[in-house]
């Protein structure tokens, strides 16, 4: 993980890098010497594997902190166990290292279920199964196989829960001494493809009134309440059943996907995001009292795609990535995958081939740009392989181009929530010469 550098904050630098050490008492010392005599004024989680060192280092030196208290906060299965004492809706489950731990659940519970790793990020080992004997596989695969993306190896314990149906949100907080401040609320786009059942195709932001966020909202902040989360920034991750909210992870830390999506929601919002929310939050209690509990009308329109491969081979030349960044609605696109890489089929998150920001202040232009990219996907003319007929696969993506138009014009009304423009706002474009 420690590699792993996003396009948009490569060149930055910091005031010392340093490895955990072998006790939190060393690490501490080392933080102090690292620091040359500079007040240590915060401790701030930057990603999923650290929020339970930040729990302990904060707490340890006496800055604000959620404490540890909870000492597995992170775990999946915790999380579930602590709202349903505290008669907030939760989902049935079972978890463990050992298949004989889960095996009754696996044969008594209803399919199709869901299986996962207890500890892990985005979709990474999530599978959808629909039969004891493929949950039962999945299981022996993720304590013997399966590599966890956040770097901590096999699973230590996966956990077997129910299947909720209905559609995924996120609501996004940053907190402070126990009141909690809505940044964003999101709807997932994800998709069944390429033989995975969770694929994200996308994050839609979504006005604060709308009824499905009106739901969200307040159970989301039980959910932290419960969890003992008084401080710092939160991405809740919720299904939205017939029944109402129910939890499906609560993580202890700012929206991920490389914060690409930061000056957007400033967009949105006329000026605020998360991250400032988070800063705010830790270094200036005055600003964090001056945010709203919860973002008012959406200031513009905007959302950010994830990238899905249909295809595999290796890469010659990116004609769609062109493409792309000629659409009206662009604003930036993030890819490790260019010239000479291996590009597999999406299944998951960690498979996806790029992620990027589209924003316009006319809906119909940004579903409409949403839909090129699709089609891009769809007849395999993002990329121009080693070997193939490339130039087919281009004319083959511009006759269907109208017809997908169309189609992610009927999807973006049925994803999107009335949104309202207030007034239009100017986003620059980020240089070219960021990208492959």
């Amino acid at each position: 993980m420690k590699q792993h550098v996003p396009k948009s904050c490569q060149g930055l630098t910091y005031h010392a890098v340093m490895t955990e050490s072998d006790t939190i008492e060393e690490t501490i010392e080392a933080l102090h010497q690292a620091a040359n005599g500079l007040p240590i004024v915060s401790v701030i989680c930057g990603g999923e594997a650290g929020v339970d060192l930040t729990d302990k280092l904060s707490e340890e030196m006496g800055l604000l902190s959620n404490g540890t208290q909870i000492a597995n906060r992170r775990d999946k299965k915790v999380q579930q166990e602590i709202i349903h004492e505290a008669g907030i809706r939760s989902c049935r489950q079972a978890g463990g290292s050992k298949l004989s731990e889960v095996d009754d659940f696996l044969k008594k519970e209803s399919y199709p279920l869901i299986v996962k790793p207890g500890d892990s990020a985005g979709s990474d080992g999530v599978k959808l199964c629909h039969s004891y004997e493929e949950a039962r596989d999945h299981f022996i695969y993720l304590t013997e196989e399966h590599q966890l993306v956040n770097g901590g190896g096999t699973c230590d314990e996966v956990l077997c829960q129910e299947f909720l149906q209905g559609r995924e949100y996120v609501v996004d907080q940053v907190s402070l001494n126990g009141e909690h401040k809505v940044m964003m609320v999101w709807v997932y786009d994800k998709r069944p493809a390429n033989g995975g059942s969770f694929v994200y195709f996308g994050d839609i932001p979504i006005e604060s009134d709308t009824p499905e966020a009106q739901q969200l909202i307040p159970y989301a902040r039980q959910v932290l309440d419960a969890l003992g989360v008084k401080h710092g920034p939160s991405h809740g991750e919720f299904i939205l059943t017939k029944d109402g909210p129910c939890l499906v992870e609560m993580n202890c830390r700012c929206h991920g996907g490389d914060g690409i999506w930061e000056r957007m929601i400033a967009g949105m919002t006329g000026g605020y995001n998360q991250v400032l929310g988070t800063v705010a939050c830790f270094l200036d209690k005055d600003q964090f009292h001056k945010f709203p509990a919860q973002p008012g009308k959406f200031q513009t329109h905007g959302q950010c795609v994830d990238m899905v491969s249909f295809s595999e081979g290796i890469i010659k030349s990116t004609p769609g990535y062109d493409r792309i960044r000629n659409l009206p609605s662009f604003v930036h696109l993030e890819s490790s995958y260019g010239p000479g890489k291996m590009v597999h089929k999406t299944v998951d998150m960690i498979t996806d081939i790029g992620s990027l920001i589209v924003m316009h202040s006319d809906p119909k232009i940004l579903a409409e740009d949403v839909a090129i990219i699709r089609s891009l996907e769809k007849s395999n003319a993002m990329f121009e392989y080693e070997t193939g007929d490339t130039p087919t696969l281009i004319k083959k993506h511009l006759s269907l181009e109208d017809d997908f138009v169309a189609l992610e014009r009927k999807l973006s009304d049925a994803m999107q929530p009335s949104m309202y423009l207030e007034r239009k706002l100017s986003i620059p474009r980020e240089p070219r010469d960021m990208y492959m």
